[in-house]
């Protein structure tokens, strides 16, 4: 079911030209009642059935609105152009709104990749782009893009892990634009066979369930100390040799084997130290 643009008439001009119908019909019965002319009173009687007929055609399409007609439930086409319109009073007419529209899904509990359970919510914004795929595919098509959209939503969160623990994984939480394009590419495949287009999809709530929230915290917390420790180190590393090559480039003194491992020893500690080092001043001889 593809939609098929169809021509209507303006509905101003058919107003009046009804209006001006109904008055003649009008005219026609005072005046076939008066004068007892049965001819006059059959074609003002007819005129007036026709006009009150022709009536039934208009009706009206709003901007960025269709008109979906069908004639005893075959589809007929799509009516895009604005204003009073007029058509077959026998079509039926069915409106569908072309505008812009969001909503937020609710918060949804699934476990992501790795098995933990977490809280998630997406954004959606979405818009009709065939309206006669919208009317005859789907029963409802705004039921049908909130439920297929939740399924989607599943879906994704069970293709990734919350948090990244290896370089170039793709994760939740650390990689939202790549998250979203694989939204939105999940929720195009579904909601295709409903005439919609997915403009925009983003998570908007993303969490650990409040059974695991606290653990994960503390997990969080020890990879962040182990992540500043390791840099620390190396840090620390770097500094104990850039000290040892300057000792020796300007020959300040010379250490032996022990005395360069008592050194390093030392300024481990002072680099590495949580808190900060009281140091011991010798000043009875070179060690």
């Amino acid at each position: 079911m593809k939609e098929n643009p169809v021509r209507s008439l303006p509905g101003i001009p058919v107003l009046l030209a009804l209006i001006v119908a109904l008055l003649a019909a009008a005219a026609l019965l005072v005046t076939g009642v008066g004068g007892l002319r049965v001819m006059s009173i059959v074609a003002g009687v007819v005129i007036a059935a026709l006009g009150v007929f022709g009536l039934v055609g208009l009706y009206m399409v709003e901007p960025n609105q269709s008109a979906v007609l069908s004639l005893f439930g075959k589809y007929v086409g799509t009516v895009h152009d604005n204003g009073l319109r007029w058509n077959n009073p026998f079509f039926t007419k069915r409106k569908v709104s072309l505008r812009v529209r969001n909503f937020e899904s609710g918060k949804l509990k699934v476990n992501e990749l790795e098995g933990s359970p977490i809280e998630i919510a997406a954004v959606i914004v979405w818009k009709v782009v065939d309206s006669a795929e919208a009317v005859f595919n789907v029963d409802d098509y705004e039921s049908f893009v909130h439920i297929q959209s939740e399924a989607a939503l599943r879906g994704m969160a069970t293709s990734y892990p919350y948090d990244q623990h290896e370089d170039g994984q793709v994760s939740l939480r650390s990689h939202p634009n790549e998250i979203s394009d694989h939204l939105k590419a999940q929720l195009d495949e579904r909601l295709t066979t409903a005439g919609v287009d997915v403009l925009e999809a983003r998570i908007s709530h993303l969490a650990y369930a409040p059974e695991i929230a606290h653990a994960m915290l503390q997990r969080q917390q020890a990879n962040a100390v182990i992540a500043a420790r390791t840099r620390i180190v190396a840090g620390a590393v770097g500094m104990v040799e850039m000290a040892l090559e300057e000792l020796q480039k300007n020959d300040v003194v010379r250490l032996d084997e022990e005395r360069k491992a008592a050194m390093v020893s030392n300024l481990l500690v002072v680099l590495c130290a949580d808190r900060g080092t009281q140091p011991v001043v010798n000043a009875g001889s070179l060690y």
